[in-house]
């Protein structure tokens, strides 16, 4: 992977989990957390799928493929 996608990837990866931590302490959520305990399955997906992003781009970056 060159090194403007990792950079890509982990953009992504920050903006998704920014987004997924917001979308956490919305009222929806609050209203998910009050019934069930836990925060909304799409607040959930979001930080999960930025956090792996993120370290997908990370790694990217910090290990570039050997051709």
């Amino acid at each position: 992977m060159n090194r403007v996608a990792g950079i890509a990837i982990l953009v992504v990866g920050v903006l998704l989990l920014g987004w997924g931590l917001s979308s956490a302490q919305s009222v929806g959520s609050a209203f998910s957390k009050l019934f069930t305990g836990a925060p909304t399955d799409k607040a959930i997906f979001l930080i999960l799928g930025g956090g792996l992003l993120t370290a997908v781009g990370a790694g990217a970056l910090l290990y570039p493929a050997r051709s």
